[in-house]
């Protein structure tokens, strides 16, 4: 098992920054690759960032590319979400995961591990 929790969301104004956490225990952090989805009232999650296992590579939604980045500190057990230049199109409650399959895997959105959610609400 891994438990996850998402810390960081909060109301914000057009263009503003926020930087999303969680925090991961249970298994080893490192085996895992790591990502984040977010869902807005009404619609289907959908994929935000992922990270490798080593954080040597990166996959961003087309919505996203260039305003958000995904990290992690493998020796704090922790990703990172910055997000950058924020648009009320982002309020969402935003969700991390892990994968072990690694991720691609994970960026299809089924299975692996899933944090509670942590809401992130973008005023214009």
């Amino acid at each position: 098992q891994v438990q996850l929790v998402e810390s960081g969301g909060g109301l914000v104004q057009t263009g503003g920054s926020l930087r999303l956490s969680c925090a991961a225990s249970g298994r080893t952090f490192s085996n895992y690759a790591m990502g984040w989805f977010r869902q807005a009232p009404g619609k289907e999650r959908e994929f935000v960032a992922a990270i490798s296992r080593s954080g040597g590579t990166t996959y961003y939604a087309d919505s996203v590319q260039g305003r958000f980045t995904i990290s992690r500190d493998n020796a704090k057990n922790t990703v990172y979400l910055q997000m950058n230049s924020l648009k009320p199109e982002d309020t969402a409650v935003y969700y991390c995961a892990a994968e072990i399959g690694g991720t691609t895997t994970l960026r299809r959105g089924v299975g692996g591990y899933w944090g509670q959610g942590t809401q992130v609400t973008v005023s214009s």
